[in-house]
């Protein structure tokens, strides 16, 4: 919901921070990569509860989230393959921080922290689901032009995930509240994001190869 408005804000920077990169010769996949190792750095930190630790580690892979795109564009070298590892790897380092709090304090995180993980498997299968049915039908992308895949808008985007995790990390003891209320809101993204595709999608003529 608040990409929109933050994505524009952040790409000024990031532009700055691409160029610096790109006269060191890194390639956009090895941002990539190194922002999801620092990224999983989170989990045992989580485990041991050292949440300012892992907070950093945490912001540092969103960083690297933002810096791959913006340097990948200003090289030239953007990719559907480095589209498909960038946005696999974000998933994967969702569920390892969410994993980190239900580790650092089974008895009281478990719950909320398998009904966030609920919630995030709806999000991310009506994302990626709607993102394959609008490239077999050649959908435009009327807003966010510099993400690699065309998804419909919901109220928990990549601006509120982070808010999330920054969150959990600066009030843990209140994460089965937080993760619940989280997870109520991205099953919101999941119900407008089916109900919106399935609209969407309806209109249009099968695409060659569906099935009858």
């Amino acid at each position: 919901m608040l990409d929109r408005w933050t994505m524009p804000l952040t790409q000024a920077p990031l532009n700055w921070m691409a160029k610096g990169l790109a006269r060191l010769g890194v390639r956009p996949d090895q941002v990539t990569l190194v922002a999801f190792l620092v990224g999983m750095l989170a989990l045992p930190l989580l485990i041991w509860q050292a949440y300012t630790a892992a907070l950093v580690m945490i912001l540092l892979n969103r960083l690297g989230d933002g810096l791959d795109g913006a340097l990948a564009r200003y090289t030239g070298r953007a990719s559907d393959a480095g589209g498909f590892l960038d946005i696999g790897l974000d998933f994967v380092f969702y569920a390892a921080v969410v994993l980190g709090f239900v580790l650092a304090d089974p008895a009281v995180n478990a719950l909320a922290g398998a009904f966030l993980l609920f919630s995030f498997i709806g999000t991310g299968t009506s994302f990626l689901a709607f993102a394959i049915m609008a490239a077999r039908h050649g959908l435009e992308r009327p807003s966010f032009q510099r993400k690699a895949f065309y998804y419909l808008h919901g109220l928990t985007e990549g601006t509120e995930t982070v808010l999330a995790l920054v969150a959990f990390c600066l009030w843990p003891g209140q994460f089965p509240i937080l993760a619940t209320l989280f997870a109520v809101a991205c099953l919101v993204t999941t119900a407008t994001r089916l109900w919106g595709g399935y609209r969407t999608l309806a209109t249009l003529p099968a695409a060659k190869g569906d099935a009858l």
